[in-house]
């Protein structure tokens, strides 16, 4: 999918699928990414598979330009756990985390890898 932007150039379509394994990964990381067709692909695929989607432009351009397989660096943490925050309200896998003592949400152990494409 291709589209103009305000100052008329062109902007193919990105997209990006993270993974995060809480007992395996460190941070989340980057398992899929690609422009145009391949970004339409891992939508259709994400969709397919039930894979929560989010959509934030300004967090796909720059992750977009991360590695494959690569973690997210921590510059980035804030704006993916919000996305991952998304992911598990979505699932229904937050509940109260008793040790904060201040009503703080913590999400639960799923069997479902936390996987999205934006």
């Amino acid at each position: 999918m291709v589209r103009e932007d305000l100052e008329g150039r062109v902007e193919r379509q990105l997209a990006v699928a993270l993974r995060y394994h809480r007992k395996r990964d460190a941070a989340p990381r980057i398992v899929a990414k690609g422009a145009g067709l391949m970004a339409q692909r891992i939508l259709d695929l994400a969709r397919e598979n039930g894979v929560p989607r989010h959509r934030d432009d300004d967090l796909v351009r720059v992750l977009a330009k991360l590695d494959l397989d690569q973690a997210i660096p921590p510059r980035l943490y804030g704006a993916v756990a919000e996305v991952l925050a998304f992911v598990y309200r979505m699932n229904g896998q937050y509940r109260p985390d008793p040790q904060a003592g201040d009503g703080a949400q913590a999400p639960r152990p799923s069997p479902v890898a936390h996987d999205l494409a934006s």
